[in-house]
């Protein structure tokens, strides 16, 4: 078996992730922070270990500014619907996911707020000067960005960006799910108000982790309320960093795994696993490139995308060319719109979309020489 759809999930995930997962269950189990016995205690430190290790990540010197949600998706809404007041205008991207568009499409209705989406160029990169026009010209509230693009692995120049936000006063709010784990981030440097991630794709966690960094100064409104096992006395919401925003029981189990995760990619190193993923795409891009018919969409240069990457063929539905690859060379990908439709606008490729290839640190060089042969095949012709 051959998996190419970490942009979705990764998988497998390293062997101290199941394990750490495993321990919780069979050596902790108890909820952090609501009582004062010694599991609740380990708990307790398990959480604040979690905290600690993505915030060293990040080169984040606070782990109480790490708030944990069960996914980016949650973690955007909590940014967007906790910032956003009625009448509000937002900037944003033409290759956002449908965490970011679905929210703001939403919040369009209930506070009737005007969203601005920057169009792609024909590389389907961004237009900073566009983007600096705007800003000049209007007056946003927020900017919320992909980092890096879940159909063609484009990642956006935050470094350019940022300092143009800042400039005109505008919340940052970038969408890490896709970045978080496979690039080297440094959040000091960077300086956003607001990043989001997910455990279960690139910090190789389980599903329903995730989470967000909250900037001093940056006060979104929860979502939701409820116990916190902190400051019991009062029925009113903590008003403190992380327990704000963190009501109910965690999934502890789950950020057991994370930390896991994290640990992992401690131990490998952030540019070591791009590294790696990059000479895999480097083999995929230059071979799949040979093949009569097919349509190639991926950044100019391999240094500005990460290990995705989408094709199409000439007189084939991607569905078909999926199945194919699944059943005839066990080959797993993901086809159609990938939860980002405005992204296959703007490359041309809405409503049937494409096939996306999404290796990832477990994948070898030899897979990448079977997917191409396979592709090759699919497509009736031979890679040269």
């Amino acid at each position: 078996m051959i998996y190419l759809d970490n942009a979705a999930t990764s998988f497998p995930k390293p062997k101290n992730v199941s394990a750490a997962i495993l321990d919780y269950l069979e050596n902790i189990g108890a909820s952090p922070g609501r009582s004062g016995h010694q599991l609740a205690a380990a708990a307790g430190r398990l959480l604040f270990q979690t905290r600690k290790a993505v915030s060293r990540l990040f080169n984040l010197n606070d782990p109480g500014r790490i708030v944990f949600t069960e996914n980016a998706t949650a973690a955007l809404n909590l940014a967007l619907f906790g910032l956003l007041q009625p009448g509000d205008r937002v900037l944003t991207s033409s290759l956002e996911h449908n965490s970011v568009m679905r929210p703001l499409r939403r919040l369009e209705e209930l506070r009737q707020i005007k969203i601005d989406i920057l169009p792609g160029t024909a590389t389907s990169h961004y237009d900073l000067k566009l983007m600096s026009a705007w800003c000049e010209q209007r007056q946003y509230r927020l900017a919320v960005i992909n980092h890096a693009s879940n159909v063609i692995g484009t990642r956006a120049p935050l470094a350019k960006m940022l300092p143009l936000l800042r400039e005109h006063n505008i919340i940052s709010v970038i969408d890490g799910a896709q970045s978080a784990g496979s690039l080297a981030i440094d959040l000091k440097q960077l300086d956003p108000d607001i990043f989001c991630f997910t455990g279960h794709k690139s910090l190789f966690g389980p599903s329903g982790t995730g989470g967000l960094y909250i900037k001093p100064g940056i006060t979104p409104q929860p979502l939701s309320y409820g116990g916190t096992g902190s400051r019991s006395e009062t029925e009113f919401q903590p008003e403190f960093l992380p327990d704000c925003y963190e009501s109910g029981t965690p999934n502890t189990a789950g950020l057991a795994g994370l930390k896991a995760g994290l640990e992992f990619i401690e131990k490998i190193g952030s540019p070591n696993i791009l590294a790696h993923e990059q000479k895999l795409m480097h083999i995929l891009r230059g071979n799949l490139r040979e093949i009569p018919g097919l349509k190639l969409f991926t950044p100019r240069t391999e240094d500005e995308g990460l290990a995705v990457l989408s094709f199409t063929l000439a007189g084939r539905d991607c569905a078909e060319i999926g199945y194919r690859l699944d059943h005839d060379f066990n080959i797993m990908t993901r086809v159609g719109l990938h939860c980002a439709p405005r992204a296959h606008q703007n490359i041309a490729t809405f409503p049937t979309g494409t096939v996306r290839l999404a290796p990832g640190f477990f994948n070898t060089e030899k897979e990448m020489a079977e997917v191409v042969t396979a592709i090759s095949e699919i497509a009736g012709g031979c890679n040269k």
